[in-house]
């Protein structure tokens, strides 16, 4: 076939008989007219690679040199030609050009094929286990071993690819010496089975922070889940800025990081939130979550993880620790660079928001009641309000309470520890623990309740109380026919234990009496954890609370 005019002529067959000729350059008379050729063969590599990387895919590379194929195969077996300045690195573009992101026959299938075994040889070298004997001569002769020669080439190549990747970076707008994103996507491809190479890890920076000029996605997905798997598994470091450009551009990544996560904390026993903290934060989710379409990407996995979980108290707890730690960045991040908060809550009533992300040590404790309160009536007058009445909605409003699940517990707790109106604070735990619930069913729920409060507070100041003190309490918990009622009763009853004078001496008693029959042990550790938590940071005056709690806790570790 004629050769195209617009394609330079070249020696191509001068070089192909030199190829054939020198092998694998294994004697001393192959070995020196190598060395003679090396700097005109690098020449006509790269005016090889000017002349095809604008042919339009590897069928018409072909086409203009059929024997490309022979000629490329050979020069990359050859130890001399490789290891020789930038000839490795322009090899392989030249066979980035025979690739075919999306082969559309049996020939590009097969060239893929080959192409992706012959660069994984350039890459992977230095993973080689040769002896002395199979060596080069000219290896041996510069004292080094196979290992230790070709560890300094792919050195030497990713340096070269990660400046070529960075100048058209750079250079974005300049058609000629732009890289096309075809061959982006193939170097990302050759990659995937280097991945965990550490001399590989500036390379796989560079691509991951990569963009070119295409609107388009030009790293393979192959690649973009390689690299997420093994940095969660741990088998390579990267920084943050790279590891969140990754979720960005990769959603699939990021919800498996997100999956991952919540199976790690909810298989390991988990003593403390500090302990659960430590390892959200090591996720980096949080300080990915920086950027308001990965906090909302993240919020509805954690949604979907509720559902299929019907709303474990586990699950729940990875969920506030997360929403605390966001807050956390986001507050001590640069005002220049900070989001609003309307862009992480963009449908949700910007008011309530803005009660709810107040953290409880911003505020004096004396005034946590009332900011309980308003929370309390913003949600109730959203629940009621007729045009947010269905379940979809409903579930939005509990989901966003729910993040901020600190507040509920300072609210169940003001019930016993302050002069607080009761009501509202009864009503915002009844919708918490029953979302689910009509109105009229939540109102009976809040009637339930009200009466478990009363028969506590009546026995709130006895110094000597009895389980049989407690016997209606306790029935309501173990009788009633919804989870939910149980749960909430529960919460209360744990917080009379707790803060009660005669509530210390048959706390252990009672708490393993209703665990035990109920088998609601997980929720009330993690209730306990909470509040463990929250003596940490904020202090408890009564030093028998605190010594109880640490008490219950270390038995109901044991429990769960």
């Amino acid at each position: 076939m004629a050769q195209d005019p617009t394609v330079p002529k070249l020696n191509f067959e001068y070089w192909l008989d030199k190829a054939i000729e020198w092998g694998q350059a294994t004697t001393l008379e192959s070995q020196k007219d190598v060395c003679l050729h090396l700097s005109q063969l690098q020449e006509f590599l790269h005016q090889l690679y000017e002349a095809i990387k604008h042919l339009q895919g590897p069928t018409v590379v072909i086409q203009q040199f059929p024997l490309i194929g022979q000629l490329l195969g050979r020069l990359c077996w050859n130890p001399f030609v490789i290891g020789y300045d930038e000839s490795q690195k322009t090899l392989m573009w030249c066979l980035c050009c025979l690739y075919s992101s999306e082969p559309q026959n049996a020939v590009e299938l097969k060239a893929n094929s080959w192409v992706r075994s012959l660069l994984c040889h350039l890459l992977s070298s230095s993973k080689w286990e040769s002896n002395e004997a199979e060596t080069s001569a000219f290896i041996s002769a510069l004292g080094y071993t196979s290992a230790d020669y070709y560890c300094h080439l792919v050195k030497n190549m990713v340096v070269s690819l990660v400046r070529e990747l960075r100048e058209n970076q750079f250079n974005g707008l300049n058609i000629q010496e732009s890289i096309s994103a075809s061959r982006v996507n193939a170097v990302s491809i050759f990659c995937v089975p280097l991945i965990t190479l550490p001399d590989l890890a500036p390379l796989l920076e560079t691509l991951l922070l990569y963009h070119g000029g295409s609107s388009k996605e030009i790293l393979s997905s192959e690649f973009l889940e390689s690299v997420n798997e093994a940095f969660l598994k741990k088998k390579i470091s990267l920084p943050e800025s790279v590891v969140f450009s990754l979720w960005l551009r990769h959603l699939p990544s990021l919800e498996k990081a997100t999956l991952h996560l919540l199976d790690q904390v909810l298989s390991i026993q988990l003593n403390s939130l500090e302990e659960v903290a430590c390892v959200i934060k090591d996720s980096l989710l949080p300080q990915a979550a920086s950027h308001p379409a990965i906090f909302r990407i993240i919020n509805e996995i954690f949604k979907s993880a509720l559902m299929e979980t019907d709303g474990t108290s586990e699950v729940l707890t990875v969920i506030q620790v997360f929403t605390q730690l966001f807050l956390q960045d986001h507050q001590n991040e640069n005002k220049q660079h900070k989001f609003p908060l309307k862009a992480y809550f963009p449908y949700h009533h910007q008011p309530l928001v803005r009660r709810l992300v107040r953290r409880p040590f911003e505020l004096p404790t004396t005034y946590w009641s009332e900011h309980v309160k308003h929370i309390s009536d913003m949600v109730k007058a959203l629940v009621e309000d007729t045009n947010a009445s269905s379940l979809t909605d409903l579930f939005e409003i509990w989901f966003l309470v729910a993040c901020f699940g600190e507040w509920l517990d300072i609210a169940a707790e003001q019930l016993l520890k302050a002069a607080v109106e009761p009501d509202p604070v009864l009503w915002l735990l009844a919708f918490y623990y029953c979302p689910k619930n009509e109105n009229q069913q939540r109102t009976q729920t809040v009637v339930e309740a009200q009466a478990v409060y009363s028969h506590l507070m009546m026995l709130f100041n006895c110094a000597d109380l009895s389980l049989k003190d407690l016997e209606a309490a306790v029935h309501r918990v173990m009788g009633t026919e919804q989870c939910c009622n149980q749960q909430f009763t529960t919460h209360l009853l744990t917080n009379f234990l707790l803060f009660s004078p005669g509530g210390h001496k048959i706390a252990q008693e009672c708490i393993y009496h209703i665990t035990e029959i109920t088998d609601t042990s997980k929720e009330v550790h993690n209730l306990l954890i909470r509040t463990a938590h929250r003596f940490n940071h904020s202090g408890e005056e009564n030093q028998r609370t605190v010594k109880l709690l640490n008490e219950l806790l270390q038995k109901l570790t044991l429990k769960v």
